[in-house]
């Protein structure tokens, strides 16, 4: 090689590099952010297998949980998927989360579950609203006639589980199903779903709060009168204590549900949970598995009921005028929490999951500090959400 050549080249090189190191420079933090989270996530493809599963969890017992169409949270893995395409553009998301989505069609009949909504409404709900593919819509619609088949009048709620001794269980986690019912009202004009997701959301307001707006996890109906038979916890402290994934799925319902009919109880409610919460959590926002846990400091936290939070403060701060502040520095601030070292997964690390340390079920050491599907999801769906606020 002549010596021009080698000048050439060594030039070419020299300008190469100061392009990417230029590009380095001009990607905002945001852009930084979801580049990384791009890459990341992209590790969780690798595990995702062809057939009817996705991730749900890891580690547990050292391996990575699977969820199959039986499974409540199969719908969070291709429902982040979008949200990966929403963010970056890149057509590779959309083909995942295609693929992923349409894996969990079966679940539309499933009559023996109240979790149709988190199972597809997070899947072919987010496919349906940035495709306009008249096929998902039909999924959600019969989904949600399959979910209307839980709904006991005298009770006036959906029921939740069908295992243990209650005669008519109803979960506060069962606030985030009735987004898909308000949703089948409008595109069917069939108020049907409306009128079941509404009186769900009333019984509930009135039976599942204290006083001071922490939640009751399980409240037990009497079939023949209707009225309330126990108030317990499952997967809380205790039956006193404040779960902190259930207050995250009390705020975020009430919040959607506020959006959904603009009915000021709603708000009012989603407000005073949102307060009892500001008011209850850690210096960095992230709750511990429970807000009454006895050893705090020194118990697990909860990633996923943060991230959930966080979803649903941002869009709460775009109801509230008096609270709107606060609302938006809290959910900036677990947000912040969330995007640090200390929760957010070394890229490559982790199987892909973006977020660590949250819990699933810690009575019974079930997913305690682990990595879990839909605490991404939700973390995913409030980067959305803080990033549309940020642009407006």
């Amino acid at each position: 090689m002549t010596k021009m050549k080698i000048q050439n080249l060594t030039l070419i090189i020299a300008l190469l590099s100061l392009f990417a190191c230029q590009n380095q420079v001009q990607m905002t933090p945001q852009e930084k952010l979801i580049s990384e989270l791009d890459e990341q996530f992209t590790h969780f493809l690798s595990i995702t297998p062809e057939g009817k599963e996705v991730p749900r969890s890891y580690p547990e017992n050292n391996q990575i949980r699977m969820a199959s169409p039986k499974d409540w949270t199969c719908g969070f893995p291709p429902g982040s998927m979008w949200y990966m395409y929403e963010l970056t553009g890149d057509e590779k998301w959309k083909e995942a989360a295609t693929k992923n989505t349409l894996k969990f069609e079966e679940v539309k009949n499933r009559t023996n579950t109240h979790d149709l909504g988190f199972m597809i409404y997070c899947s072919y709900g987010n496919a349906y609203r940035l495709t306009n593919i008249e096929a998902y819509k039909d999924v959600i619609i019969e989904t949600s006639e399959t979910l209307i088949t839980r709904f006991n009048p005298t009770v006036g709620c959906i029921r939740s589980w069908d295992f243990g001794e209650w005669q008519y269980p109803v979960i506060i986690d069962n606030m985030m199903n009735l987004e898909m019912l308000f949703w089948a009202s409008k595109v069917t004009g069939n108020s049907k779903y409306k009128e079941v997701a509404i009186s769900h959301a009333d019984v509930t307001m009135e039976n599942h709060f204290r006083e001071d707006m922490s939640s009751f996890h399980v409240v037990s109906y009497d079939t023949i009168t209707g009225k309330p038979l126990e108030k317990q916890t499952h997967q809380g402290y205790s039956d006193d204590s404040a779960w902190s994934r259930g207050q995250a799925w009390g705020l975020y319902g009430y919040t959607m549900c506020y959006r959904e009919t603009k009915d000021e109880k709603y708000l009012d409610v989603a407000q005073k949970i949102a307060d009892f919460i500001i008011k209850n959590a850690p210096e960095d926002m992230i709750p511990f598995w429970d807000y009454n846990a006895p050893e705090i400091p020194n118990e697990p936290k909860d990633a996923s009921a943060a991230a959930i939070t966080a979803s649903a403060l941002f869009e709460l701060s775009g109801y509230s005028a008096e609270n709107k502040e606060s609302y938006l520095n809290a959910a900036n601030k677990i947000i912040e929490s969330l995007n640090s070292e200390k929760y957010r997964a070394k890229i490559g690390t982790n199987k892909g999951f973006l977020l660590e340390h949250s819990t699933g079920h810690k009575p019974k050491e079930s997913e305690v500090d682990v990595a879990i599907n839909y605490a991404d999801y939700y973390y995913l769906e409030a980067l959305l959400r803080q990033k549309n606020i940020n642009t407006k």
